[in-house]
């Protein structure tokens, strides 16, 4: 058997000759398509495997993002809410001694002194 190597790809072309016997101990030569194929037949487990285990890291990469993501909408919502409670607060104290204010003003709410009334 003689092999002839196509230039154009880098092939081998395998050619019988009429005369030429094959043994056991004779190695063939494979076209480099064909030995492709033979390793791509060879790592499909293994390629599956890695498909998967792939699939899932990226799945899980995903996962940790959106959480991250979430994480930090919680973290803004947490601070923006801690904000609006402080002002509340705030605005709560001022409401409140305005209300003192009005009562002390006011007549209606003047303690009386009973005392003084019956004399």
């Amino acid at each position: 058997m003689e092999a002839e190597v196509d230039e154009d790809d880098g092939t081998f072309t395998n050619i019988s000759l009429a005369d030429d016997t094959v043994d056991s101990g004779t190695a063939a030569l494979y076209s480099k398509q064909e030995n492709e194929l033979f390793i791509m037949n060879c790592d499909i487990d293994g390629d599956m495997e890695n498909q998967v285990e792939m699939e899932e890291k990226t799945r899980l990469i995903n996962q940790v993002l959106e959480l991250q993501h979430t994480l930090e909408d919680l973290s803004a919502r947490v601070d923006a809410v801690k904000e609006e409670n402080l002002k509340l607060k705030s605005e709560n104290q001022v409401l409140g001694q305005y209300i003192e204010n009005l009562m002390s003003a006011s007549s209606v709410f003047q303690t009386t002194d009973t005392k003084s009334k019956r004399k």
